[in-house]
């Protein structure tokens, strides 16, 4: 497998973990926020071969605690599930971000014990889900299998879900909805949107405090431990 980026620690992708975070290439989906746009349209090179990333791992023992996969979207791979046991066997804890478009990659993960810990991006309200993502039309009951995967199985695994809140996309009642689709889960966080230079859309802002505020009130309904994450 190609890497295509390898932040060699952080703090903060892996909660209470030290780790690496590990970039693989791809998309089913084509957010106008997202970050990592040059791993989504391809125009990123990979930056190592997947033995470069176990001799690098190899060095870490003992200093890191984790790796966190993200990306683009990590389950588009089919070699995925072999490349985290080869890690999981070195010692290391597995952090996943998803968008949840694979139900059946996750599903393998979660029932092989390569998890321990997910992310799930819930990108707004069901009406919404489409333009929110970027691509004419969303297969909503792949969103709410991966949900559902996350909720009935998460007594394995520690799992989050989390909404990048847009001005210009979403509302409180977005947020409500999608409180609805997630109602009961452990841990559901608003995260405020923040430009960068990849971003592929240039006219995006992130709500007020006091807006922010309502949502969260909204999300709180139905999973009452919601929390904004980084706010400044």
């Amino acid at each position: 497998m190609k890497i295509y980026g390898l932040q060699k620690m952080t703090l903060l992708d892996f909660p209470e973990h030290v780790a690496c975070t590990v970039f693989l290439n791809g998309c089913d989906f084509r957010c106008p926020f997202c970050h990592n746009f040059e791993l989504v349209d391809g125009s990123a090179p990979p930056v190592m071969e997947e033995p470069d990333l176990i001799s690098f791992l190899e060095k870490r023992r003992g200093l890191l605690d984790g790796v966190a996969f993200t990306g683009g979207e990590p389950c588009l791979h089919k070699d995925l599930p072999d490349l985290i046991a080869k890690i999981r066997s070195m010692g290391f804890l597995i952090k996943l971000d998803t968008n949840g478009y694979h139900p059946e990659m996750l599903s393998r993960l979660l029932s092989e014990g390569l998890v321990d810990y997910a992310a799930m991006d819930v990108k707004n309200s069901i009406e919404k889900y489409a333009v929110t993502a970027g691509i004419p039309s969303v297969s909503m009951d792949r969103i709410r299998e991966s949900i559902a995967l996350l909720k009935d199985r998460g007594g394995s695994f520690d799992y989050e879900f989390r909404t990048t809140v847009i001005q210009e996309f979403h509302t409180e009642e977005d947020i409500r909805r999608i409180g609805e689709m997630i109602r009961g889960a452990s841990r559901y966080f608003l995260q405020p949107f923040t430009d960068r230079d990849t971003v592929p859309y240039g006219n995006l802002h992130a709500p007020g405090r006091e807006t922010l505020d309502r949502f969260l009130m909204a999300a709180r309904e139905f999973v009452p431990a919601a929390q904004i994450r980084g706010f400044d």
